[in-house]
């Protein structure tokens, strides 16, 4: 990290806000879409969540 200099800071923090604003507003143009194709998937990560949890705490008692 001794050859990391204040330049290289600059351009990581630019290059991250650039990054995040590009995701932000690529999904806000993809909204509808997601909508559309996505509606319900957060029942299905949540199964998937609890099955997780449940593996894990059979796997601590047993």
């Amino acid at each position: 990290m001794d050859n990391i200099g204040t330049g290289h800071w600059i351009f990581a923090g630019l290059f991250a806000l650039g990054f995040l604003g590009f995701l932000i507003w690529s999904y806000r143009s993809d909204r509808s879409t997601h909508e559309m194709h996505y509606r319900g998937a957060y029942r299905y990560l949540l199964g998937i969540f609890v099955l997780l949890m449940v593996i894990y705490i059979f796997k601590r008692v047993l």
